[in-house]
């Protein structure tokens, strides 16, 4: 029940600071698409968070499922539209998974990816989204070896702990605009961990994804990171721990592979000992804090513009699902 998760008075002070430091996110207000339920009873949902859901119409057994984690003060239909991923999912045949935060669980409507409750294995909100993977499998057919999980901000940074607690679940994970896993813990507050980095070394960060899923052998998620130099919410220093740790990880080194340029912007790709692409990243030059997009009906268009959905001629969507070989 979420009175069992209300705030204390230090968690509430704590939530009204990372609004001001993650920033009002502000929701277009577009049409959402026709598809879109609220899915309840999805299990225990010891994080008490609300479970939304794409499914194309006709959408065959077998396709893959794209969970997809909004920013704070934003709604779950919200996000799916505005960054695009519902409206990729009916031109490549997918389903989308839309959890949700509530303001009885963090003022602001954060995910509390620096709550220590609620980033472990088997507890809080990972658990509960965790929980929605396996009904959303159940449900729809979906392929248990293509499920990926993306977030923007907040929802960057619980993808991070998705992908360190559950690294089963997910083949890949998309940050952008967030932070590298168990980063306010390194740092000691969530605010040193946004604006100026946790000192860690690499073999630090990956040791502590490694913690996160004791046992875990592999193999673990691939890892894509988008984010723009002129942040100053999420300082992009973020991004370097974020390669740091999951270069880590996969056992690669921190020298990048393929150093390129995609639609104007630094492109980096790192691979493992096998030769596969482990950690990518586009650093996006004078972008600030919020989820890339490129609206239009071109091929590699997707997403509607508004704030922090910031039109830069990429839509961040579109290119981690051709990473996914979603297209």
């Amino acid at each position: 029940m979420t009175q069992t998760r209300a705030a204390s008075s230090p968690r509430l002070l704590l939530a009204t600071v990372l609004v001001v430091l993650l920033t009002a996110l502000v929701t277009p207000t577009t049409a959402q698409a026709a598809s879109l339920q609220e899915v309840t009873g999805f299990g225990t949902n010891p994080g008490a968070l609300r479970m939304f859901r794409y499914v194309p119409d006709g959408l065959p057994a077998g396709r893959p499922v794209v969970v997809a984690l909004h920013g704070c003060t934003q709604n779950a239909p919200g996000y799916g539209t505005g960054t695009g991923w519902t409206q990729l999912a009916d031109r490549w045949g997918f389903s989308v998974v839309l959890p949700q935060q509530q303001s009885a669980n963090n003022a602001s409507s954060c995910f509390n990816w620096f709550q220590t409750g609620d980033i472990q294995r088997g507890q809080g909100e990972a658990a509960s989204i965790a929980q929605m993977v396996d009904r959303q499998l159940a449900d729809v057919s979906g392929a248990p070896s293509r499920v990926y999980v993306t977030g923007l901000s907040a929802g960057g940074g619980m993808t991070s702990v998705m992908m360190a607690t559950y690294p089963e679940k997910f083949a890949a994970g998309g940050v952008v605009a967030g932070l590298p896993h168990g980063c306010a813990q390194a740092a000691g507050s969530p605010y040193v961990c946004m604006y100026v980095g946790a000192t860690q070394t690499p073999q630090q960060w990956g040791d502590r994804v490694r913690a996160a899923r004791p046992g875990h052998t592999g193999p673990w998620p691939t890892l894509t990171v988008l984010h723009g130099t002129a942040d100053y919410t999420v300082k992009p220093v973020n991004m370097t721990d974020l390669v740091e740790q999951w270069t880590n990880v996969h056992r690669a080194d921190q020298t990048a592979d393929v150093a390129d340029t995609v639609a104007g912007y630094p492109h980096r790709v790192y691979r493992g000992p096998g030769g596969n692409a482990v950690v990518e990243t586009y650093e996006i030059t004078g972008m600030g804090h919020g989820q890339p997009v490129d609206p239009g009906s071109g091929v590699e268009q997707c997403g509607a513009a508004g704030s922090y959905f910031l039109d830069v001629n990429l839509c961040a969507a579109y290119r981690l699902g051709r990473a996914w070989g979603l297209g």
